[in-house]
Protein backbone atom coordinates (compact mmCIF):
# COMPACT_ATOMS: atom_id res chain seq x y z
CA UNK A 1 0.00 0.00 0.00
CA UNK A 2 1.24 3.70 -0.96
CA UNK A 3 1.18 5.93 2.01
CA UNK A 4 -0.58 9.11 1.37
CA UNK A 5 0.33 12.43 3.07
CA UNK A 6 -2.44 15.08 3.16
CA UNK A 7 -0.42 18.64 3.11
CA UNK A 8 -3.39 20.36 4.95
CA UNK A 9 -4.79 21.21 7.96
CA UNK A 10 -8.24 21.51 7.09
CA UNK A 11 -10.74 19.28 8.93
CA UNK A 12 -12.74 19.07 6.01
CA UNK A 13 -10.55 17.42 3.39
CA UNK A 14 -9.52 15.34 6.32
CA UNK A 15 -12.96 14.12 6.70
CA UNK A 16 -13.52 13.66 2.77
CA UNK A 17 -10.69 10.97 2.44
CA UNK A 18 -11.74 9.08 5.92
CA UNK A 19 -15.09 9.03 4.49
CA UNK A 20 -13.51 7.44 1.33
CA UNK A 21 -12.13 4.83 3.15
CA UNK A 22 -8.40 6.28 2.07
CA UNK A 23 -5.85 5.68 4.87
CA UNK A 24 -3.20 9.31 5.22
CA UNK A 25 -1.63 10.82 7.15
CA UNK A 26 -1.55 14.69 7.91
CA UNK A 27 1.56 16.96 7.23
CA UNK A 28 1.50 20.71 7.72
CA UNK A 29 3.61 23.34 5.49
CA UNK A 30 3.56 26.77 6.34
CA UNK A 31 2.94 28.78 3.25
CA UNK A 32 2.91 32.54 3.47
CA UNK A 33 -0.69 32.83 1.69
CA UNK A 34 -0.29 37.07 1.96
CA UNK A 35 2.94 37.22 -0.57
CA UNK A 36 1.20 35.51 -3.22
CA UNK A 37 -2.19 37.17 -3.13
CA UNK A 38 -0.58 40.71 -3.54
CA UNK A 39 1.53 39.26 -6.47
CA UNK A 40 -1.09 37.00 -7.98
CA UNK A 41 -5.06 39.01 -8.98
CA UNK A 42 -6.32 35.94 -10.76
CA UNK A 43 -7.99 33.42 -8.58
CA UNK A 44 -7.72 30.08 -10.43
CA UNK A 45 -3.83 31.30 -10.92
CA UNK A 46 -3.66 31.62 -7.07
CA UNK A 47 -5.08 28.25 -6.09
CA UNK A 48 -2.97 26.47 -8.77
CA UNK A 49 0.51 28.51 -7.43
CA UNK A 50 -0.35 27.90 -3.16
CA UNK A 51 -1.48 24.50 -3.86
CA UNK A 52 1.92 23.47 -6.03
CA UNK A 53 3.86 25.41 -3.16
CA UNK A 54 2.17 23.56 -0.58
CA UNK A 55 3.38 20.14 -1.87
CA UNK A 56 6.68 21.36 -2.33
CA UNK A 57 7.03 22.54 1.00
CA UNK A 58 5.71 19.17 2.15
CA UNK A 59 8.04 17.44 0.26
CA UNK A 60 11.14 19.04 1.21
CA UNK A 61 9.61 17.64 5.49
CA UNK A 62 8.81 14.34 4.00
CA UNK A 63 11.87 13.60 2.78
CA UNK A 64 13.58 14.87 5.83
CA UNK A 65 11.39 12.93 7.69
CA UNK A 66 12.20 9.87 5.08
CA UNK A 67 8.07 9.30 4.81
CA UNK A 68 8.24 8.15 1.15
CA UNK A 69 4.44 8.95 0.04
CA UNK A 70 2.19 10.43 -2.46
CA UNK A 71 1.53 14.15 -0.84
CA UNK A 72 -1.23 15.48 -1.95
CA UNK A 73 -2.06 19.13 -1.39
CA UNK A 74 -4.90 21.55 -1.94
CA UNK A 75 -5.63 25.42 -1.81
CA UNK A 76 -9.76 26.74 -1.91
CA UNK A 77 -11.05 29.35 -2.20
CA UNK A 78 -14.31 31.44 -2.86
CA UNK A 79 -15.11 33.67 -5.96
CA UNK A 80 -17.88 36.08 -6.50
CA UNK A 81 -18.10 38.02 -9.71
CA UNK A 82 -14.28 38.49 -9.80
CA UNK A 83 -13.49 38.84 -5.96
CA UNK A 84 -11.77 36.67 -3.38
CA UNK A 85 -13.55 35.74 -0.45
CA UNK A 86 -11.26 34.69 1.95
CA UNK A 87 -11.14 33.33 5.40
CA UNK A 88 -13.39 35.25 7.96
CA UNK A 89 -10.65 36.85 10.61
CA UNK A 90 -13.46 37.06 13.06
CA UNK A 91 -17.45 37.32 13.74
CA UNK A 92 -17.95 40.65 11.32
CA UNK A 93 -16.25 39.34 8.80
CA UNK A 94 -18.25 36.77 8.28
CA UNK A 95 -21.30 38.02 8.42
CA UNK A 96 -19.93 40.44 5.96
CA UNK A 97 -19.19 37.72 3.48
CA UNK A 98 -21.91 35.17 3.85
CA UNK A 99 -23.88 38.68 3.00
CA UNK A 100 -22.80 38.86 0.13
CA UNK A 101 -23.05 35.37 -0.66
CA UNK A 102 -26.96 35.61 0.41
CA UNK A 103 -29.20 34.85 -2.66
CA UNK A 104 -26.11 34.22 -5.07
CA UNK A 105 -23.98 31.97 -7.00
CA UNK A 106 -20.25 31.85 -6.55
CA UNK A 107 -17.92 29.84 -7.73
CA UNK A 108 -15.69 27.69 -5.22
CA UNK A 109 -11.88 27.17 -6.45
CA UNK A 110 -9.58 24.75 -5.32
CA UNK A 111 -6.11 23.85 -6.45
CA UNK A 112 -4.63 20.75 -6.03
CA UNK A 113 -0.93 19.52 -6.48
CA UNK A 114 0.32 15.82 -6.42
CA UNK A 115 3.77 14.53 -5.61
CA UNK A 116 5.65 12.10 -4.44
CA UNK A 117 8.76 12.52 -1.58
CA UNK A 118 11.78 10.92 -4.05
CA UNK A 119 9.64 11.94 -7.66
CA UNK A 120 10.44 15.20 -9.36
CA UNK A 121 6.74 15.14 -10.77
CA UNK A 122 4.19 17.54 -9.60
CA UNK A 123 0.88 17.18 -11.07
CA UNK A 124 -1.07 20.65 -10.65
CA UNK A 125 -4.47 21.07 -11.26
CA UNK A 126 -7.79 23.04 -10.64
CA UNK A 127 -11.36 22.28 -10.22
CA UNK A 128 -14.66 25.13 -9.70
CA UNK A 129 -17.92 24.25 -8.41
CA UNK A 130 -21.11 26.70 -8.63
CA UNK A 131 -22.50 27.01 -5.75
CA UNK A 132 -25.72 28.69 -4.95
CA UNK A 133 -27.01 30.16 -1.25
CA UNK A 134 -30.67 30.69 -0.84
CA UNK A 135 -31.54 33.74 0.53
CA UNK A 136 -30.40 34.44 4.35
CA UNK A 137 -32.07 37.27 6.86
CA UNK A 138 -29.64 38.56 9.31
CA UNK A 139 -31.19 36.63 11.87
CA UNK A 140 -30.09 33.33 9.45
CA UNK A 141 -26.84 34.60 9.52
CA UNK A 142 -26.14 35.43 12.89
CA UNK A 143 -27.45 32.14 13.74
CA UNK A 144 -25.41 30.35 11.56
CA UNK A 145 -22.42 32.20 13.07
CA UNK A 146 -23.26 31.02 16.83
CA UNK A 147 -22.05 27.54 15.13
CA UNK A 148 -18.73 28.62 14.54
CA UNK A 149 -18.50 26.43 11.59
CA UNK A 150 -17.02 29.50 10.05
CA UNK A 151 -13.88 29.79 11.21
CA UNK A 152 -11.25 28.19 9.04
CA UNK A 153 -13.12 28.51 6.21
CA UNK A 154 -13.39 29.57 2.68
CA UNK A 155 -16.51 31.72 2.25
CA UNK A 156 -17.12 31.31 5.90
CA UNK A 157 -19.45 28.52 5.78
CA UNK A 158 -19.06 24.72 5.55
CA UNK A 159 -20.99 22.72 3.18
CA UNK A 160 -20.73 19.21 5.70
CA UNK A 161 -22.72 20.59 8.50
CA UNK A 162 -25.36 23.54 8.91
CA UNK A 163 -24.57 25.91 5.81
CA UNK A 164 -26.33 22.94 3.95
CA UNK A 165 -29.49 24.05 4.67
CA UNK A 166 -29.06 26.78 2.70
CA UNK A 167 -27.37 26.15 -0.21
CA UNK A 168 -29.66 25.51 -2.68
CA UNK A 169 -28.08 24.43 -5.84
CA UNK A 170 -24.29 22.92 -6.31
CA UNK A 171 -23.04 22.45 -10.31
CA UNK A 172 -19.99 20.35 -10.04
CA UNK A 173 -17.85 18.17 -7.93
CA UNK A 174 -19.87 18.22 -4.15
CA UNK A 175 -16.02 17.23 -2.62
CA UNK A 176 -14.55 20.21 -4.50
CA UNK A 177 -17.36 22.44 -2.22
CA UNK A 178 -15.10 21.06 0.95
CA UNK A 179 -12.02 21.45 -0.47
CA UNK A 180 -10.79 18.25 -2.20
CA UNK A 181 -12.01 17.70 -6.04
CA UNK A 182 -11.53 13.67 -4.94
CA UNK A 183 -12.74 12.71 -8.64
CA UNK A 184 -10.19 14.59 -10.35
CA UNK A 185 -7.67 13.45 -7.63
CA UNK A 186 -8.67 9.87 -8.24
CA UNK A 187 -7.88 9.99 -12.10
CA UNK A 188 -4.91 11.98 -11.62
CA UNK A 189 -3.65 9.37 -9.18
CA UNK A 190 -4.08 6.47 -11.46
CA UNK A 191 -2.79 8.36 -14.67
CA UNK A 192 0.22 9.87 -13.36
CA UNK A 193 1.24 7.34 -10.39
CA UNK A 194 -0.16 4.39 -11.04
CA UNK A 195 -1.96 4.65 -7.73
CA UNK A 196 -5.47 3.71 -7.71
CA UNK A 197 -7.09 4.68 -4.70
CA UNK A 198 -10.02 1.69 -4.87
CA UNK A 199 -7.17 -0.68 -4.30
CA UNK A 200 -4.72 1.29 -2.33
CA UNK A 201 -6.32 -0.01 1.38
Amino acid sequence: MKNIILASKSIDRGKILRNALIPFDFLLAYVDEEKYKTRISDPVELVRVLAKVKSENAKLIAANEKKDAIIISADTMVELNGTVLGKAKNEKEAFNTLKKLSGKSHNLLTGIAITETYNPKIIVDHDITLVKFGNLSNNDINDYIKTGEWRGRAGSYSLNDKASLFIETIKGSPSNVTGLPLHKIFEILKREFGVNLLSNV
